[in-house]
């Protein structure tokens, strides 16, 4: 009996517990952003290939703004330039430059990293080959400002190698690039101490085309940036870019679904200067004009200082042309010697002397700090360059000058690259390059013109300006040291 009477309670007590289960509610389906996925394949073999395709962008922009330098001293004696035609070339190459940098970054934010980089190495490879066959100074000038056109859509190589680049990644392979671009610079040096006194200064350039053309062909392995894919509603192309990535780098891709908002608003230059980016913007701005001026003026003081044989303040060589006394040229008439080409050399590999040192200041001590000590740097080496000393201590000061303003344009690179979200990536690169090449075009007149009248006048005038830009580094308002890149602002 008393087995019968618990039965029903054991039953009642089982009944109970049931129904006081909860029913299994469906699991949401899991999702992955661009940057889940970015950072969950992580580095490998796609990322080197990426490294030495968008990086040998670098070569050609390099070949092509060093080749000003080389040729500055034939072109002055063939068509008997004056100091202020001679800088005039280089403002030129720069102002065409500065007019399609911004409509660059703006198409690129709009329709693609991929295409304008392609679009500006057509244009830039066409207009050069053009311009060896230049037949006087005006026509000259004419061809290599629609080549600095060209040039500037490079930028986005290294848009392209950001956004596909792990957040852990970019402090060190970004500074690497630096490379390519000394390599470029070494490369145009070699070739025009052979082919200028051999057959001539147009024959220099159609050789110097040839990486231009070869890259060309290369930029079909390299995708489009899912970034941008994943920010145009294309996200069945972002998602098939990177599959093919994982399966190149032998990775697994996030589980779920890739889920990112469209971005109807994409290049507009009025994000630029909203209340989030308004500061950052108009520094960044100061410090890449300051930066370009510092960077194209050692370059050229460089070649006026061999050319012109400024040791311990000595005078410039004149060479008068022969014939009739009104048709003779004010100008001098110095062609650079072998050493004047080693010199140069020497000078040019400077530029990776400090790319250890230049990653462990972006890695540890940030973007902003980094760059403001090396501007600092930079505005005392320039005075020191003042001293009177010998050739060899001339070297040594364009030596660490110019591994100083490397180090400036690779840390404001990567800042600008981090700092501003994919809508607007493109063209705050775009409108930074275009404003530094302001820098660029001032940088001629005092290299060339200013400092032959006042040595001393034209690097105090370099070294204030990175003062400047020292000041204004220290004080940016974001620092993007680890930071994943943002996709909407």
């Amino acid at each position: 009996m008393a087995t019968k009477q618990t039965e029903p309670v054991t039953i009642i007590s089982l009944r109970k517990l049931s129904l006081g289960t909860p029913e299994p509610q469906p699991k949401e389906p899991k999702t992955f952003t661009v940057e889940d996925a970015v950072e969950t394949i992580g580095f490998g073999r796609f990322h080197i290939a990426l490294f030495l395709i968008m990086g040998s962008t670098g070569v050609v922009e390099a070949m092509e703004i060093m080749l000003l330098a080389v040729v500055s001293p034939v072109i002055r004696c063939e068509w008997q330039l004056e100091n202020w035609q001679v800088a005039l070339v280089t403002t030129m190459v720069f102002f065409g430059y500065m007019v399609s940098s911004i409509l660059f970054g703006l198409l690129a934010d709009r329709y693609g990293r991929w295409k304008i980089l392609l679009i500006s190495f057509l244009w830039g490879a066409y207009f050069s080959l053009l311009t060896s066959f230049a037949p006087s100074y005006i026509w000259f000038v004419f061809l290599r400002t629609m080549v600095g056109c060209g040039v500037s859509g490079h930028a986005q190589g290294l848009i392209i190698k950001t956004e596909f680049l792990p957040t852990k990644y970019r402090g060190y392979m970004l500074p690497l690039s630096q490379v390519f671009w000394l390599a470029g610079s070494l490369l145009i040096i070699g070739l025009a101490s052979v082919v200028v006194p051999s057959i001539g200064w147009r024959w220099l350039i159609r050789v110097a085309s040839i990486p231009g053309i070869i890259l060309i062909v290369a930029f079909k392995f390299i995708p489009e940036s899912a970034r941008f894919n994943v920010s145009t509603g294309n996200t069945r192309a972002a998602l098939a870019t990177l599959e093919s990535i994982a399966r190149m780098n032998r990775a697994a891709m996030p589980e779920g679904t890739l889920v990112e908002p469209i971005l109807e608003k994409r290049g507009r230059f009025a994000d630029l200067l909203d209340d989030k980016y308004l500061r950052t913007t108009l520094q960044i701005w100061v410090i890449w004009l300051g930066i370009s001026f510092a960077y194209y003026g050692i370059i050229l003081a460089s070649a006026e200082l061999l050319e012109r044989d400024l040791v311990c303040g000595s005078k410039p060589k004149v060479v008068e042309t022969a014939g009739d006394p009104e048709s003779q040229s004010p100008c001098h008439c110095h062609m650079f010697a072998p050493s004047d080409y080693q010199t140069m050399i020497i000078s040019t590999v400077g530029e990776i002397a400090l790319n250890p040192l230049n990653m462990l200041g972006i890695n540890f001590l940030g973007r902003r700090l980094s760059l403001s000590i090396t501007m600092g740097c930079t505005a005392l080496f320039f005075l020191l360059l003042n001293i009177c000393t010998s050739s060899a201590g001339l070297i040594g000061f364009l030596f660490m000058l110019r591994a100083l303003v490397a180090a400036n344009f690779n840390t404001i690179y990567i800042y600008t690259a981090e700092v501003y979200p994919t809508t607007t990536r493109a063209l705050g690169m775009g409108t930074s390059g275009s404003l530094c090449r302001i820098g660029a075009m001032v940088a001629p007149f005092i290299s060339q013109v200013l400092m032959s009248a006042s040595f001393l006048g034209a690097l105090c005038l370099f070294s204030s300006v990175c003062v400047i830009c020292a000041i204004s580094a220290f004080t940016l308002p974001i620092e993007t040291k680890g930071r994943a890149l943002q996709q909407i602002k």
